[in-house]
Parts: structure tokens; C-alpha cells; sequence
């Protein structure tokens, strides 16, 4: 049986591929690696996301905020959704969306895959 090891989210995502298996994968830069399965992960936000929106078509991706302020804005909806330290929301398959920082935030998202598009900045 393998040993239990601790794992540094800072560095690390989580991949969790359909054999339910969890797998760390290391940040790298640039967009993250997208698997067939979900990846979860801790991000902290000190500047805008490097994109002007995102979608993901395999399905729903979840938000909480562990810390922080944010905006989802979102295609579909023209009135922006804050959430605070503590809150969440399940953003649904296909929505294009988009988070705009309040104040520096820690974010957990749990991400389908392996399908996502992402729009340039300024679109």
C-alpha cells in the first residue's frame, strides 16, 4: 500500500480521472492542464484571471471562496454575482464566464474536463 504523503496545494493541483483515482499535478505555466475527469484545485488571486472569460463544455465547474472578494460574470446573466469568503456557486456546463478580483482571494474550483475554451483579454 503506498505511504501517505502531504501534498503543498500552492504547488499542486488534484486530478481526479474517471478510475476515481486522485492524482497531484504540479502548476505549471500557462492554462491549466485539463484531464477526462475533474480537477480540483486552490488558486490566490492577487491580479485578474490571464483571460477574458472561459467555458467549459464537459460540465458544471463549482467556485468557493476560501478568502477574498470576487465577481462572477457571466454571458447569460447581465447582472454580475459577488461572492464573499465563505460563499460558493456552481457555474453550469457551456456558460461562459468570467471572475473579477474585489480584493486578493483564495479560490478552490473543481473543474470539469477535458474540454474548455478561453476568450482573449478584452473580449
Amino acid at each position: 500500500m503506498p505511504k501517505i504523503k502531504p501534498i503543498d496545494p500552492a504547488r499542486f493541483a488534484f486530478h481526479f480521472p474517471p478510475d476515481r483515482s486522485i492524482q497531484p499535478a504540479e502548476h505549471k505555466p500557462g492554462p491549466p492542464e485539463r484531464i477526462d475527469g475533474l480537477t480540483a484545485g486552490i488558486v490566490h488571486m492577487t491580479h485578474a484571471p490571464p483571460h477574458g472569460g472561459e467555458m467549459h463544455p464537459d460540465g458544471d465547474e463549482l467556485l468557493y471562496v476560501i478568502s477574498g472578494r470576487v465577481r462572477v460574470i457571466c454571458d447569460s446573466d447581465p447582472e454580475p454575482l459577488p461572492l464573499a469568503t465563505g460563499e460558493a456557486c456552481i457555474v453550469p456546463k457551456g456558460e461562459w464566464h468570467r471572475l473579477e478580483m474585489l480584493e486578493p482571494t483564495t479560490l478552490l474550483h473543481i473543474t470539469p474536463g477535458p474540454g474548455h475554451e478561453h476568450r482573449p483579454v478584452g473580449r
